[in-house]
């Protein structure tokens, strides 16, 4: 695969690329009275993770950066927020639970470390 931006070599980015693909795949079995509810908000949400990073790889400067990193976290852990209701209403099953959780926390990870990378320099 040939790769045009810097964005898309970072495995920061592409963790939470899966994320979302996991996220839509997920709230496919939530009620369909949820489709803009919870599932439209958890997609939305998943999604601006990724955005937020490729978006910040455009940025000049470390702090504007280390800025697009903070709100990719926050989008991470709205998205945190609503698979533990979706799990508490029922619309998430605990194996699917427990696979984002994993995937969230992973991330997580890896946004807490960039960040702290990004302030540094």
């Amino acid at each position: 695969m040939v790769y045009q931006f810097l964005f898309e070599k970072l495995n920061v980015w592409i963790d939470p690329k899966e994320l979302v693909k996991l996220t839509y795949l997920v709230t496919k079995e939530f009620p369909i009275e949820e489709k803009y509810g919870l599932t439209n908000q958890l997609r939305r949400a998943s999604i601006s993770v990724a955005s937020n990073l490729a978006e910040g790889t455009s940025r000049n400067t470390n702090k504007d950066k280390a800025h697009f990193t903070t709100l990719s976290f926050s989008s991470l852990m709205e998205v945190l927020n609503q698979i533990i209701i979706a799990k508490e209403l029922g619309f998430l099953n605990e194996n699917n639970y427990q696979k984002t959780r994993t995937q969230i926390e992973n991330i997580s990870n890896k946004l807490n470390a960039l960040r702290k990378v990004q302030l540094n320099k």
